[in-house]
């Protein structure tokens, strides 16, 4: 079973209907004793950074996520979801995050030699960085979805995969058992629900 984090932030009803339809049993909670026993565990995310790290504090699921990451769980955030993975944001200001991932958040403009706009929205393809079980199935090249003005910076070592905006955008890391997609997977069509599936399909065992 795959639980899906409700802390008040994101789009829930897309990414449950893309886990139904490739078959996922899927639960929508924020209580804990749920998600420490979920098989894996995915963070969605939309709006700003500063709110949903509070949010996630408010309701001590920030505990909660980095405990199952440290026990093993598979753990998948979107968007700003993957965002609040890393170690702090620099956006409206400086806010600490979960730190699963280590690098920081910074605007696109900031990365920009040019004047593509912001946000970045759009079908962008992927080039890949390095091995990732969630990329397994899916070609070099292929497109996926983004909507974002902020994106991943110095974390070299956790990139998967980058799409190129004028610049490096980071669109997939991971650590161990820790997964991030600054793209919607939900939104990207066939690619994207081969990536989901992927992920419902690692486990404690697989993984180590």
């Amino acid at each position: 079973m795959t639980a899906v984090v409700d802390y008040g932030v994101g789009n829930l009803c897309s990414l449950l209907g893309s886990l139904k339809e490739i078959g996922e049993d899927a639960v929508i909670t924020a209580d804990s004793e749920v998600l420490l026993s979920a098989e894996r565990i995915i963070l969605p995310g939309v709006g700003a950074f500063g709110d949903a790290i509070a949010s996630l504090r408010d309701k001590g699921l920030d505990k909660v996520l980095k405990q199952a990451a440290k026990n093993g769980t598979p753990l998948l955030g979107i968007c700003l979801g993957m965002q609040l993975l890393f170690d702090k944001s620099y956006e409206y200001g400086e806010h600490t995050g979960l730190g699963l991932i280590k690098g920081e958040i910074v605007p696109i403009k900031s990365l920009l030699s040019d004047d593509r706009k912001v946000p970045h929205m759009g079908w962008n393809s992927l080039v890949f960085k390095k091995t990732s079980p969630l990329l397994k199935e899916i070609e070099e090249g292929s497109y996926v979805y983004y909507v974002h003005s902020y994106c991943g910076a110095n974390c070299a070592d956790a990139i998967d995969a980058v799409s190129d905006y004028g610049c490096e955008i980071v669109g997939a890391v991971s650590h161990k058992n820790v997964f991030g997609m600054q793209f919607h997977p939900e939104k990207s069509g066939e690619v994207g629900l081969k990536m989901l599936a992927s992920f419902c399909k690692l486990t404690k065992e697989t993984l180590f």
